[in-house]
């Protein structure tokens, strides 16, 4: 007789496929991206060549963004909505004991110390990550404006910004993919496969591994009733200010992509000679 395998829900179906977006875009962000900064390499030709050319090559670039900018308004508009209608605790605010796991796991690497730390919902690399990629966002998306405006942005500020922009893009670029492959990849992956960003739940005794500490505080809680009639006043209060808040941000991108017509390149654009006879 099978033994039935106690599982844990971790992450919805919306943060799922918020994930899976976030992979997407990032993967083909990477992919069209580090070609253009480094345009004269041999490898960084023949991608572009294998892309279907530049042209093709910054249209899914830019596509890949449009989608990374609008799958972050969907996330700060779902992290508004658990926090302040669902009252969910925002666990991923890095603290004090993140620091003590932190040099409590070096000392345990090193041998030092006899037990590894005990870790919540999220441990202190998770939040590393998490703040991370939300830094690394916003520094793409303020650059990427520059980049693709830069005619607007001269406007405004001093013209030596577009090239300490480009500068900061390409090695923001950089520094996100080299800690996707060498960090999130082996710790991920690598050292354990951790499944539950597509299948959505931990067993228990990867909880016992990974989340002691949350593990803990799951058993021992107690079913708290909903109140549903102020769960339904506040989303009565949140959903309209979501929503405005959304279509702000949704004109800002459209306003981000149709600005101009002219953007900063790495590589001159393709250029086809045509033979016309005399007439």
């Amino acid at each position: 007789m099978s033994q039935i395998v106690k599982r844990y829900s971790r992450f919805d179906r919306a943060q799922r496929i918020e994930h899976l977006a976030l992979i997407l875009s990032f993967t083909l962000l990477s992919i069209t991206g580090l070609p253009q900064k480094y345009p004269d390499t041999g490898w960084g030709q023949g991608m572009i060549w294998l892309l279907g050319g530049i042209e093709l090559t910054r249209l899914i670039h830019h596509t890949s963004a449009i989608v990374m900018i609008v799958g972050s308004i969907y996330h700060l508009a779902s992290v508004g909505y658990r926090v302040f209608v669902r009252r969910v605790q925002m666990s991923m605010l890095p603290g004090w004991k993140d620091v003590v796991d932190a040099v409590q796991t070096l000392g345990y690497n090193f041998r030092l110390i006899n037990s590894p730390p005990q870790m919540g919902r999220y441990t202190f690399g998770e939040k590393v990550e998490y703040w991370a990629v939300i830094w690394g966002t916003l520094i793409m998306i303020l650059t990427g404006f520059v980049l693709w405006n830069p005619i607007a942005t001269s406007r405004l500020l001093p013209g030596e910004f577009i090239p300490a922009a480009k500068a900061a893009h390409g090695g923001e670029a950089l520094l996100a993919v080299l800690s996707i492959v060498t960090w999130h990849l082996y710790n991920v992956h690598i050292k354990h496969f951790n499944k539950s960003m597509f299948s959505g739940w931990l067993s228990h005794h990867e909880m016992e591994e990974e989340h002691p500490l949350e593990l803990a505080a799951r058993e021992m809680a107690q079913e708290v009733p909903v109140d549903v009639k102020a769960l339904h006043q506040r989303r009565r209060v949140y959903i309209p200010v979501a929503v405005l808040f959304s279509l702000v941000m949704l004109v800002s991108v459209y306003f981000f992509v149709t600005f101009e017509v002219t953007a900063i390149t790495t590589v001159p654009r393709q250029t086809i000679e045509v033979y016309a006879p005399a007439r």
